[in-house]
């Protein structure tokens, strides 16, 4: 802000000095695209109070007088840590029927001069509020969290606390082998060890994305002592279906393992997963499927093991396992 009111303090100037130079106030207001009032208001300015009386003018000046009172005010900031999720015009209406009377656009001057405009500013504040005060939530302000917990989810804003906490796994088709047919591979990664699994298999199934766990993930898990508490997955069908009959559900629930789904057409909150992908096809698929003709799965499943165990990802994603004593296939 300081920068863009000295341009306009040199642009006032600016007209002022060219103005002398020329000896013409017309025509240096029309070189500067002014008018003569602007200039003459311009050097009355700065025959009053000098260069700094330009600067005063400029600057916006609020009007204490246009503002709602005080008490009024003070029920619109309330209001919005209480009903967080509504909006500007039940704000409006609400108050009204608590003898509260200030208009929708009301509601929004105040919401903006408190950082309060956007339903994600009006948790944070409820948040704040919270942590400060310990005040007991109501049932909106709950729903109105685990709302923007969830959106924040879907936007991949992953909040993650320890290993094993929340676990993405996401289905990346590899291509086709003469005499083998399709190969997908299942991908696991551990979004606060950034701990990766890759397995290869023939078909896009819930049974190979249950495999994946059962043979790999919860296994490592169990080493480290650790469980599996939330998976993160697209809607596709190995991932998906009904939960008495889709395998994949079935050993979610059997393992107690919370199943959350992204939303539709949001592959960025999968991201870490997808930039796995990336990885791993640039380092390992396109490198080895030039050197090297396989004739089976598992001699594709040894040498991708291989580069897992040994290759350092050229592309780092914060990873913390080092510092925790664990094997990280991707730092």
């Amino acid at each position: 802000m300081a920068n863009l009111n000295q341009n306009f303090i040199k642009h006032k100037i600016g007209l002022l000095n060219l103005a002398t130079e020329l000896g013409n106030v017309s025509k240096a207001c029309k070189m500067m695209g002014l008018s003569r009032d602007t200039f003459y208001r311009y050097q009355h300015a700065v025959e009053d109070g000098g260069v700094e009386a330009l600067f005063d003018s400029n600057r916006h000046k609020p009007n204490p007088k246009n503002r709602v009172a005080e008490a009024i005010e003070s029920a619109v900031i309330a209001y919005a840590t209480e009903q967080p999720a509504h909006g500007q015009v039940r704000t409006s209406n609400e108050l009204r029927l608590r003898g509260v009377f200030i208009s929708a656009s009301g509601v929004r001057s105040i919401w903006l001069r408190h950082d309060l405009a956007s339903f994600k500013q009006r948790l944070q504040a409820l948040e704040k509020q919270v942590a400060e005060q310990q005040t007991i939530l109501s049932e909106a302000q709950v729903a109105a969290l685990e709302r923007k917990q969830d959106n924040d989810v879907v936007h991949g804003e992953i909040d993650t606390a320890h290993p094993g906490y929340l676990g993405l796994q996401d289905t990346f088709y590899v291509g086709t082998i003469k005499g083998v047919g399709r190969i997908y591979q299942q991908t696991f990664v551990d979004t606060y060890s950034k701990v990766a699994f890759a397995k290869l298999y023939t078909t896009k199934t819930p049974i190979t994305a249950a495999d994946l766990h059962n043979d790999q993930v919860l296994p490592f898990f169990a080493e480290q002592k650790m469980g599996m508490l939330r998976i993160l997955t697209d809607c596709g069908t190995e991932y998906c279906g009904k939960a008495e009959t889709h395998d994949y559900q079935l050993y979610l629930a059997i393992n107690e393992i919370e199943h959350t789904k992204t939303k539709v057409r949001h592959p960025q909150t999968n991201g870490i997963c997808e930039r796995f992908h990336k990885t791993i096809l640039q380092e390992f698929y396109q490198v080895t499927f030039r050197r090297k003709l396989y004739q089976s799965l598992d001699e594709l499943q040894t040498d991708l093991d291989a580069w897992l165990d040994t290759t350092t990802a050229s592309v780092r994603i914060k990873g913390k396992c080092a510092a925790a004593g664990h094997r990280c296939k991707l730092c």
